[in-house]
């Protein structure tokens, strides 16, 4: 007499064996997320201090980038009201943001606050300059 279908053992048997494959794929892409949102956040900020240089080049006023904890502001300088307005603010999640100063771009390119900006999560660390020339350089630590 031939048998059609599985065996409740044969079933349970597949799906541990699906279940431990799903649990190593998981603890693998938790550890994989961290690394994402620290290139995402290297990229983020280097990008946003490039965009502050050239904008500054292209309005013809000073432009500053400021650092905090979890993130960073773009600020342009009103010499008609002396005031630093708001352009754009960025959080970068799961990444731990200091910088040793604030850099201030100038019409002609170059920085008058040279700075050090460090990026890292539990994933690895990147360090992004900034030079008194207005050259952005990343490295990895």
């Amino acid at each position: 007499m031939k048998r059609a279908g599985y065996s409740l053992i044969e079933i349970l048997a597949a799906l541990a064996v699906a279940a431990f494959f799903l649990t190593t794929a998981a603890m693998s892409l938790s550890g994989l997320q961290d690394k994402i949102h620290l290139h995402r956040a290297v990229w983020e900020v280097g990008s946003r201090l490039n965009y502050a240089r050239y904008k500054s080049l292209a309005e013809g006023c000073p432009i500053r980038v400021r650092f905090s904890a979890g993130g960073y502001a773009v600020e342009i300088y009103d010499p008609d009201l002396e005031v630093w307005r708001p352009d754009r603010r960025g959080v970068l999640d799961r990444v731990s943001v200091a910088a040793n100063n604030t850099p201030m771009f100038h019409p002609s390119g170059a920085v008058s606050h040279m700075a050090t900006i460090r990026l890292e999560n539990g994933r690895g660390r990147y360090r992004i300059t900034v030079a008194i020339t207005g050259r952005i350089r990343v490295v990895r630590e």
